[in-house]
Parts: C-alpha cells; structure tokens; sequence
C-alpha cells in the first residue's frame, strides 16, 4: 500500500531508542525525511548511523534535545525547519514516568513528569502548528498508554499525566480538522522495549518474584500471548500519518493483542 508521504518531513520524539526509533525507521521506509531527538548524545548518533544505513538514499537528520526544556523544543523544530523544511508529521513520545503508588509519589515526580509527559507534546505541537495550518496538511500521533482505556496499577504518574494528553488531543483534532490536519493518539500494550523490562522489574519487586515470572504473569494478560514488538506499533504509527489515514482523528488507538478488555 502507498501511505502517499513520500517527501514528508517527520519529527519523532525520544527516538534514539524504542518506540520512537522504530516509528522512525517506518517513516524513513515510506520515503520521510526523518528527523530524531533525544538527550543522549551516543544513543542519537548510533540511531542516526543505524537509520541511514538502512535507508540510504533518505534525509535523516538527528537533534540534541531535553523534551522537559520548553526554549530546547523550540530551537529544535526550528532546526528541523532550517535542515528539512516545515514538519509535516509529528510523534510526540517521551520517556514514561517512574513506577510507583500514590503514597510514592513526591511534588517533583509530578512536576516532572508534567513536563516531560504532558508539556513536551504540548509544546511540540505549538511549535508546528502554524506551518501545518499554512499548507493545509498534518499529522500529530502522541505516543501515550493503554491507560487512557484502563489504568494500570502502580503507575499513578503515568496514568494521570497521559489522559491529560488524551483529553488536550481530542479536543485539539475539533479545533485543526478544518485545516487538514489529524491529532490521534495510539496506546501501545506490553511492549519489548527497555520501558517495559523497567516496569517488569518493578512488579518482580513489588510481587516478590523473579523479573522472568513477572513477565510471564505480564504475557498471561494478552490475548495475543507475547509482549509487542515495537516494529507492530511503528506500522500503525505510519498509517496514522498516511493520506489514507485523513478521515482519521480524535482516535485514541488501542495495540496491545487485546490486553484491555474495555469496549
């Protein structure tokens, strides 16, 4: 299938590792340009190397940037401007916040993880915004969690902050659509990704067992029966930001082999 964006600058959030690296890879594979960010400065360069030898004939740019810094977010779609042109296609992503009970939760874990979690998408999609609206044309997919259907215990944090991003994209997706552009969010399940093994050792400490049964207790939950690989959720990614996707918007996307067993 043709997801018709060939020529289409991307900007991938925290995407030297992961969810976000593989979404990149995907956009690169239907002919983006491809721009990734992260803080750390080795994993970025590795991302890059790794991005541009699989896709040689692509634009691959790659930007140092701290996702909690409102004046970093700006400089850096600035940049991306400035080296690939306007950014046609946004994946807000960011690390998750910590693991953890109300009780655990301290003033700074949940000032923190505002900005990294909730801030970070805002200020990314302030940032692209009039040039999407200028041509006519965009794509905004926020990474979030299947907690936006169901919350999942221990992660307080991380369940509160993320339906703050899913309630800001769904009435966002009313105010754009006129302008041609979608807003949806897609909500990964269990997902082989060094987020995922965080959070399996958490339950392996708090269960009193070993990270292996934690993740075996994890798999039991699917349906599916595994842990997702980040490639699968890459592939909806990419569809979300295709033309085929254009009647698409204010979704909040499930992919998570029928983990949540909400309608």
């Amino acid at each position: 299938m043709d997801f018709g964006i060939q020529g289409r600058v991307a900007l991938v959030g925290a995407s030297a590792r992961g969810l976000g690296l593989a979404t990149a890879n995907r956009l690169a594979a239907e002919g983006c340009s491809v721009a990734i960010c992260d803080m750390d400065d080795d994993a970025l360069l590795e991302a890059r190397q790794e991005l541009q030898g699989d896709h040689p004939s692509t634009e691959i740019d790659s930007f140092r940037v701290d996702l909690t810094q409102a004046a970093d977010i700006e400089g850096l779609v600035g940049r991306v401007k400035d080296r690939l042109g306007p950014v046609d296609i946004l994946v807000t992503n960011a690390g998750g916040p910590p693991p953890g009970s109300f009780e655990d939760a301290t003033d700074a874990s949940w000032e923190l993880a505002y900005s990294l979690t909730f801030l970070s998408a805002v200020r990314m999609i302030r940032a692209v915004l009039p040039d999407m609206k200028e041509r006519g044309w965009g794509r905004i997919i926020n990474f979030t969690s299947r907690a936006l259907k169901e919350p999942i215990p221990n992660l307080i944090i991380s369940n509160a902050v993320r339906l703050a991003v899913g309630g800001m994209a769904k009435t966002l997706a009313a105010e754009v659509a006129p302008f041609g552009i979608t807003v949806n969010n897609l909500l990964p399940g269990p997902t082989a990704t060094d987020r995922q093994l965080q959070l399996i050792a958490a339950r392996a400490e708090r269960e009193g067992i070993s990270a292996e049964q934690a993740q075996e207790a994890i798999v039991r939950e699917i349906p599916i029966g595994r842990l997702a690989d980040p490639d699968e959720l890459a592939a909806v990614a990419a569809f979300l930001a295709s033309q085929c996707a254009a009647y698409v918007t204010g979704v909040s996307l499930l992919v998570d082999g029928g983990a949540v067993r909400a309608l």
